[in-house]
């Protein structure tokens, strides 16, 4: 199938409402919005594996986590990118449809054979960057829903050594991917209904979790005060800037692991269809940046004041009477984190089949109102089997971390290139402002690409291999 003509006069435009925004919180940021669970500790273990310490390492990697949200996420993706729609859809492919319409035009005021030829050429280039960049982000789905799940449900680990528990570490090695297994069943079972009513089933949820995570860190703040008067001074992008002139092999062997709290900003722009760019962006500002950088820091200051936390941060903030109901709710969040990348394939497979590179696949429309809920059958399985595999190959979101990043940061290089494209041919700006601007996105794209290539052998080749 595919979506019905808009009428005359009709605006891809989706209203900003406050059920909007809810349903918008309980698709587009549960990956990124989980990412506390494992990015800061995974940090921490890449630089004390490589000769760093507690407290040479903390407030430097709290620096890059939160300027990497700034620059990443929320001026590349949620202001600039987004602006980058067709229709009101986003995604990979809506950048490469964009850039490739622009040249067919060009193509039309050309007379001269061999320019028609080169730009020929250039567009066909385009496409296959558009191509390949979009088979990574399937390798991206596969990984989000296996780490969230495993990251949330090792907490059961963390209960069980508070609490004195009988379960041995044998037992917990395989109940915990068994568990995930069956929890990943019901989520894409669930996918049928639609991303619309999986959003305000969701929704509520992911506002709870977002309160809950800000909680956390504020009473982590307020606990070890005179540490977050030090962890503070990671709003200081000369932090993160002094710690690589300094150490520049050890920065690049955290980074690696900062990724990790950015991964969810591809899928964003990908589900960017399903609810439009408004309620996004105010679900964005108004609740979930505020409770990441909360959270970030307040795990911060708590590694500051106890370097002992460094197995699991996160929960270790949290009161003891507490972490069964956080470990709850955090499995919960997960669950729904694998929802972004879920939707965003559906979305990117729709505009794949509609440019002709995949054969026709039955597209079901889930909303009367809004065309860009779709359901596709076989995409929701294929994706399943492939995140049992990672579950079961993997076991622990630890050994997943090694895997994860290096597909979504050439996915987010290709996006900055195509992007390029878009600024310079669709919307005719100067060419230098066109390069200063992407030129900048490009630099930090490539250097989290580079300090995730050290995470080829060690499990960067499996999404590569998907």
């Amino acid at each position: 199938t595919s979506d019905p003509e808009p009428t005359e006069g009709s605006s891809p435009a989706k209203p900003l409402t406050m059920a909007a925004t809810i349903a918008a919180l309980g698709v587009v940021f549960g990956d990124i919005g989980t990412s506390p669970l494992y990015a800061f500790r995974e940090c921490l273990r890449n630089g004390l594996h490589n000769g760093g310490t507690v407290e040479q390492i903390v407030v430097p990697a709290v620096s890059m986590i939160i300027w990497s949200l700034i620059c990443v996420v929320t001026v590349k993706y949620v202001l600039f990118i987004m602006e980058a729609n067709e229709d009101g859809e986003g995604g990979i492919m809506t950048l490469v449809s964009l850039a490739s319409a622009k040249e067919k035009a060009d193509d039309k005021k050309v007379e001269q054979v061999t320019h028609e030829k080169t730009k020929r050429k250039h567009r066909s280039v385009l496409v296959l960057l558009g191509v390949f960049g979009t088979a990574l982000l399937f390798g991206d789905g596969v990984i989000t829903p296996a780490i969230s799940v495993l990251s949330a449900l090792e907490g059961i680990k963390e209960a069980n050594e508070s609490l004195k528990g009988p379960l041995s570490d044998h037992f917990l090695t395989i109940l915990i991917p068994s568990i995930a297994v069956i929890i990943l069943i019901g989520i894409f079972a669930l996918q049928r209904r639609g991303s619309g009513k999986v959003g305000m089933y969701f929704g509520p949820i992911t506002l709870a979790w977002f309160a809950c995570i800000a909680a956390t860190g504020i009473g982590s703040l307020v606990q070890h005060s005179d540490q977050a008067r030090m962890i503070a001074h990671a709003f200081n992008p000369l932090e993160s800037i002094g710690f690589f002139i300094e150490h520049p092999g050890l920065a690049m062997v955290i980074l690696s692991a900062v990724f990790l709290a950015v991964t969810g900003a591809e899928a964003l722009y990908a589900d960017m269809g399903h609810f439009g760019k408004q309620p996004i962006r105010l679900a964005w500002f108004t609740t979930v940046m505020p409770a990441l950088t909360l959270n970030y820091f307040g795990q911060g200051a708590l590694l500051l004041s106890n370097p002992e936390a460094v197995k699991n941060p996160f929960y270790m903030m949290a009161p003891e009477w507490a972490l069964i109901p956080l470990v709850c709710l955090a499995t919960m969040a997960t669950v729904i984190a694998s929802q972004a990348l879920i939707t965003g394939a559906f979305s990117v497979t729709k505009q794949v089949i509609q440019l002709g590179y995949l054969p026709r696949l039955k597209i079901l429309h889930t909303s009367t109102r809004d065309t860009g809920q779709i359901y596709i059958n076989a995409v929701n399985w294929g994706l399943f089997v492939a995140i049992v595999l990672a579950v079961v190959m993997f076991k622990t979101s630890g050994n997943l971390a090694a895997a994860y990043g290096i597909a979504v940061c050439t996915d987010m290089l290709i996006t900055t290139i195509l992007t390029f494209y878009v600024i310079r041919y669709g919307w005719k700006y100067p060419l230098v402002l066109c390069l200063l601007a992407t030129g900048f996105f490009f630099a930090v794209d490539f250097m989290f690409w580079a300090s995730n290539l050290l995470k080829l052998w060690d499990g960067g080749w499996f999404p590569l291999a998907i």
